[in-house]
């Protein structure tokens, strides 16, 4: 009995000094993640949502801010802190953190590099860092993670090649190493990677070809590789890969022809070759992939004509800048890109199309007449861009009420007539470019009632007669931009207009850099031609900072109103080859981001304003040809012009013309023994005075002497004495 209950005393005792042994390592290994954490805090050096606030050692870490913990050991297996803008670097403790499975500190401002640390971290599964500003090589040590499923490291400064040995890991399925300066191939052995599911390389510096073994991925679903430098081929045995949904391989430097076997894939619904140097027709069983949903092929070198596609689902077909010719087929599409081709005509089919949301069949060879349904798209339509064609007639007459019509571009055709009136029904329109064209027309007011209209664009048409006053009570709210040259427009320049240009009046720094239409679209870009700083340039897309006037190579006359010294935010203006007489307005010292400003070609008259050297943006000065007078300014900006912006002012004097003020001329310097103001009545009475006496009395002396001679009849001795 006694030894039965020594048994059961020993057992109890070393199960008692069993637990204490596990409870002292959990204490110790608790420690060790509490001291992990307070590492990876001191690392912080900014942390503006204080959410590291609560991370002391006087409270349990498991209850901190983004941690999470495992609930039977109380170890940590989640550090969860995305979008916190912390800055700092990431502590290579974090590596102690043995049993943590989630790394999530994506949108930080995290620098510095990811230390080898991190291939400690043998239960990670989620390794997720995008949008930080992190650096050097992504560790090698990262394959002794064997459980690694997610690795998103896109958005930062990592360089150097992609690690081979990421393809060795068992359970990887998604790899995005997208917008850093990675460098060096795609290696060969991710062609093993059988579970791998999403490959993101995007905007990198990668070369080579594309390996031929991604071919064997049965489970790859996304190959992302745009905007790189890979060369070659597109593989075919891409084809093989059945669960493909996205392909895009645009920005490269890829060539050949689209292989057959690429529009044999079912689940393919992305596929962007664009802005490559793919060459000869386009296969036509790519349209009968019936789960295509964006097809992208523009700016390569595709030729041959289209053929007719029953795809419905179709969302967006890009076909721009390749050498497409014949006519334009039926196709079933929301969103259809055919730009800068060789098409030659529009067939009438396309008004049974009623779904198509942007319309862009600019810079073709189209001709013959705009048909009349193409404004009649009223409950989708928003863009109609079909500038840089060949049509003429009439624009279109019927805009119907409801449209939604945002962008209309008709620049570079031969169109003439007038100006739609039910062009007033457009409520939700922001760009009208009619530019370059025969319009014969007066000033088309009744557009100062679209409220969203941003840009209005008539240069280079027939536009006649005074623009009057306005109708509307605000007219024009967020007009950015006006060219109206090149017409015959008379009369004095629009200052009620001037007064409620608002979008131009107000410069407001909290909107920041953005394009016109970047909020709707994700591939169409409105763009516009006008004339900066004496050149004719195209501006692909439109910054919504950009300002301009121009009412160049018109017959306006009168003086400049005082008013458009109050359009502070304008950048470009141009009232050239005009009849304007007057002074230049002092109060256009006040145009703070003025850029470039042309007054040449005019009638105006007066002194520069010295105001005007306050301008500090200035670049482009034109005074050229008018009848200013005085001292050019100088200072800041004034200081860079030359001669040619102020030739044929010939009452103009000063730097940078040859030409000096007056008050600038050298003084003559008055000689010791003759005064300046005595000089000239010395000249006329002292001189001549001599003459008349010196004559006067040489004639007396000779006539005494030849009487003497000839008296006393010796003339040998008179010349002796002479002698």
């Amino acid at each position: 009995m006694a030894m039965k209950k020594l048994y059961i005393g020993s057992l109890l005792g070393a199960l008692l000094v069993h637990s204490l042994v596990v409870e002292l390592a959990i204490c110790s290994s608790n420690f060790t993640d509490q001291l992990a954490l307070l590492s990876f805090k001191s690392s912080i050096n900014f942390d503006p949502n204080n959410v590291l606030s609560n991370w002391t050692q006087e409270t349990n870490f498991c209850g901190w801010a983004g941690v999470s913990c495992s609930r039977r050991s109380q170890r940590v297996t989640g550090l969860i802190l995305r979008g916190m803008g912390l800055q700092g670097t990431i502590s290579s403790r974090v590596g102690n953190l043995s049993f943590l499975q989630v790394l999530d500190l994506r949108n930080n401002s995290l620098h510095g590099h990811l230390t080898d640390e991190v291939g400690r971290l043998h239960y990670l599964t989620s390794l997720l860092l995008t949008n930080n500003m992190l650096e050097g090589g992504i560790p090698m040590d990262l394959h002794r993670c064997r459980m690694l499923r997610l690795i998103y490291l896109t958005k930062n400064n990592f360089n150097g090649s992609i690690p081979k040995e990421l393809s060795t890991l068992p359970f990887l399925r998604y790899l995005a190493l997208g917008e850093n300066k990675l460098t060096g191939t795609i290696p060969l052995s991710f062609g093993n990677t059988s579970s791998l599911q999403r490959l993101v390389l995007q905007f990198n510096n990668i070369h080579g070809r594309i390996p031929t073994e991604l071919g064997q991925l049965q489970n790859l679903q996304t190959i992302s590789f745009t905007d790189n430098r890979l060369t070659g081929t597109i593989p075919p045995s891409f084809g093989n890969t059945s669960n493909l949904t996205w392909i895009d391989l645009a920005y490269n430097i890829i060539h050949g022809r689209i292989s057959t076997e690429l529009v044999q894939l079912p689940n393919l619904h992305t596929f962007d070759l664009s802005s490559n140097y793919l060459t000869g027709p386009i296969p036509s069983g790519l349209f009968n992939l019936s789960s295509l949903l964006h097809l992208l092929l523009g700016a390569n070198r595709l030729n041959g004509q289209l053929r007719e596609f029953p795809n419905n689902s179709l969302r967006l077909l890009d076909l721009s800048i390749n050498e497409l010719s014949g006519p334009i087929p039926s196709l079933v599409v929301r969103n259809l890109f055919i730009s800068h081709n060789k098409f030659t005509e529009i067939p009438s089919a396309i008004c049974n199309v009623s779904s198509v949301e942007i319309l862009d069949l600019s810079h073709n060879s189209l001709s013959g007449v705009i048909p009349q349904c193409l404004v009649n798209f009223s409950n989708v339509l928003s863009v109609l861009d079909l500038r840089m064609n060949n049509f003429h007639g009439s624009i279109p007459t019927s805009f119907v009420e409801g449209n939604k019509l945002r962008t209309i571009n008709l620049n570079g055709n031969q169109l003439e007539g007038k100006v739609p009136r039910s062009l007033a029904t457009c409520r939700h329109l922001e760009v009208l470019d009619f530019g370059n064209n025969s319009i014969n027309d007066t000033f088309p007011y009744w557009l100062e009632t679209l409220l969203e209209l941003q840009v209005l664009v008539f240069q280079s048409n027939k536009l006649h007669g005074p623009m009057g006053s306005s109708k509307a009570q605000l007219p024009f709210p967020k007009l950015r931009i006006l060219d109206l040259s090149h017409n015959e427009f008379s009369g004095f320049l629009p200052t009620t207009y001037f007064k409620h240009f608002k979008a131009m009046r107000i410069i407001n720094e909290s909107v920041g850099l953005r394009y016109m239409g970047q909020s709707y679209y994700n591939y169409y870009n409105d763009s516009v031609t006008i004339m900066i700083k004496g050149l004719e340039i195209e501006l692909p897309r439109i910054l919504t900072i950009f300002t301009t006037i121009d009412l160049s190579h018109n017959k306006f006359s009168g003086e400049i109103p005082n008013v458009m010294g109050k359009l502070h935010a304008l950048r470009f203006l141009n009232l050239s080859h005009n009849y304007l007489v007057g002074n230049i307005p002092s109060s256009f010292e006040n145009l703070c981001s003025l850029e470039s400003l042309d007054l040449s070609s005019n009638q105006l008259s007066g002194k520069i304003p010295s105001q005007l050297t306050s301008l500090t943006f200035l670049a482009v000065l034109n005074f050229s040809k008018n009848h200013l007078e005085g001292r050019i300014p100088r200072g800041n900006q004034f200081e860079t012009f030359e001669n040619s912006s102020y030739n044929g002012n010939l009452a103009l004097c000063g730097f940078p013309l040859s030409k000096e003020c007056e008050d600038n001329k050298t003084q003559l310097h008055p000689t010791p023994m003759l005064h300046k103001e005595d000089y000239p009545s010395f000249a006329r009475g002292f001189s001549w005075k001599v003459v008349q006496m010196g004559y006067v009395c040489g004639m007396v002396l000779g006539l005494v002497m030849g009487y003497l001679m000839f008296l006393i009849g010796k003339p040998k001795w008179f010349v002796r004495i002479a002698k």
